[in-house]
């Protein structure tokens, strides 16, 4: 384990005229809650949190925020050792969720209410990070990969990437309400406005409309249109950057990103996609073919 260094590396002095030669090369040390992030264990924000409660040991010691570490380290979080793999190394999974309405976002709940993840394929040796997160009563497309720093990158708010939703409101919508709300409307915890709102279908009191927002905030789509005394009644996402769900894709029915999906992905998020695609084995081939199969045979019947 390394503490945090500065500059650039240093080789020693040339034995034969005294000059110092500077080694440009980048360090093969890298942040512990980087490495942590592309293991799997969780997104680097959580990572951070993780280390700063002391659940994180190097070669057997506690370590701390600004620890840089390599790939020979023994690295344990709450005293389980973590398999680490560099980037080039790094096969990146990226799993759509399409989420009903009834379950939570977190890996466990104290009420016993379902999760998201009950409902996705096991792993071994990695776990699915979640993309952000729907609450309880929001419908839709919910993102899991592999790679905490790809989950990372995709839920910054600096990535500005849009995410569209589906909403039914209860109550009168005006251009005026539609310009302040793209405007700009005040909460709690800042300005947020939508980028977009497009009619749906409905008349009356109960209206569809698309809106698009850049930001993942909590409950932010409720809370700008509760702002204008109006009701949501119903709520879905049905986009994540260029991510759309898949007609075949049911409630509570997952499918997993293709490398070309995930490529793009990556580049939505400004991510380099250093990892390999490793082939899939005969067996993993035809579990996917199956699944496939099962998802498009479940929208046969809905016809």
């Amino acid at each position: 384990m390394k503490k945090t260094t500065h500059g650039k590396n240093k080789s020693p002095k040339h034995p034969s005229n005294d000059v110092e030669i500077l080694d440009d090369s980048p360090p093969k040390n890298e942040k512990l809650q980087k490495v942590l992030a592309r293991a799997g264990v969780g997104s680097r924000r959580e990572m951070e949190r993780v280390i700063e409660q002391g659940r994180v040991t190097v070669n057997g010691e506690r370590a701390t925020l600004g620890d840089r570490v390599e790939l020979s380290d023994r690295i344990e979080v709450d005293r389980k050792r973590i398999q680490l793999a560099s980037a080039e190394e790094k096969n990146v999974k990226v799993l759509l969720y399409n989420k009903p309405e009834g379950q939570i976002c977190t890996r466990s709940d104290p009420e016993g209410r379902p999760t998201v993840f009950e409902n996705l394929p096991a792993l071994v040796g990695e776990r699915w990070i979640a993309v952000g997160r729907l609450d309880f009563n929001t419908s839709g497309l919910l993102l899991f990969t592999t790679d905490g720093e790809l989950a990372n990158s995709l839920m910054h708010p600096s990535s500005n990437i849009d995410r569209e939703y589906l909403v039914r409101i209860q109550g009168k919508v005006d251009e005026d309400m539609k310009t302040r709300l793209t405007d700009g409307i005040a909460l709690d915890d800042g300005v947020a406005r939508f980028t977009d709102i497009v009619d749906g279908a409905g008349s009356g009191q109960n209206h569809w409309f698309y809106c698009v927002v850049m930001e993942g905030r909590n409950r932010e789509v409720r809370r700008l249109w509760e702002s204008q005394g109006v009701k949501v009644s119903r709520l879905k996402r049905v986009r994540f950057g260029n991510i759309f769900i898949p007609s075949h894709v049911r409630v509570s029915q997952w499918t997993e990103l293709s490398a070309r999906e995930i490529k793009d992905l990556c580049l939505t998020a400004g991510v380099e996609m250093t990892g390999k695609s490793q082939p899939l084995t005969q067996a993993q081939k035809a579990a996917r073919e199956r699944h496939q199969k099962k998802l498009r045979a479940g929208k046969s019947r809905r016809k």
